[in-house]
């Protein structure tokens, strides 16, 4: 049955492509500077989404498993499409690009892996992951704006928040397999 936070999360899927027509030169011909400014109004309203969509499921209490699935998919899909547009522009280095799309690949295996046992709560998300989040989706916008705003530079702002993000990626995916290690021994 679809809700406002089901469409919100549907919504932060169709940006998808909005994000890629406006951030490639080659599909959207306009100035770069207009392509930056929009691709960063698609990412921070797909960021507003995010929160939103988790905020109204819980308050109107209209969560749902198919959500719970979506949801965290839809969140890796525009992170994962924003990064490799931002590798290919070379504004985000290719090993953070890797960390981050590598560690939501290995807990998203870790989490189908621990809920086959059972015992998906133990890899429930935790302060450190909400922190990468944070970090990653200021991050991002400030990327693709990549010019001065308000006398900030954006692109050394986001360069620096990416490489925070990349490190609490790092250390949230060592905090999973950590918890998750001795249930994953006990299924050997």
């Amino acid at each position: 049955m679809m809700n406002l936070p089901l469409f919100l999360t549907w919504a932060r899927i169709a940006c998808i492509p909005l994000l890629i027509v406006a951030f490639v030169p080659q599909v959207l011909p306009i100035a770069e500077e207009g392509r930056n400014i929009l691709s960063a109004i698609i990412f921070i309203f797909a960021a507003l989404t995010d929160w939103l969509d988790g905020y109204l499921a819980r308050k109107w209490n209209q969560t749902s498993n198919f959500g719970a699935f979506l949801d965290p998919v839809a969140d890796k899909l525009i992170v994962s499409t924003a990064l490799i547009l931002l590798v290919a522009d070379g504004r985000v280095s290719e090993l953070v690009t890797i960390i981050i799309i590598g560690r939501e690949i290995t807990i998203s295996a870790l989490r189908e892996w621990m809920a086959s046992m059972g015992k998906r709560k133990s890899v429930a998300v935790n302060m450190i992951g909400k922190f990468k989040t944070a970090a990653q989706l200021s991050a991002i916008p400030m990327l693709l704006y990549g010019a001065e705003l308000g006398g900030y530079d954006m692109r050394f702002w986001g360069t620096l928040l990416i490489w925070i993000a990349a490190a609490l990626t790092l250390w949230s995916m060592a905090y999973y397999l950590y918890v998750a290690w001795p249930d994953l021994k006990e299924s050997d």
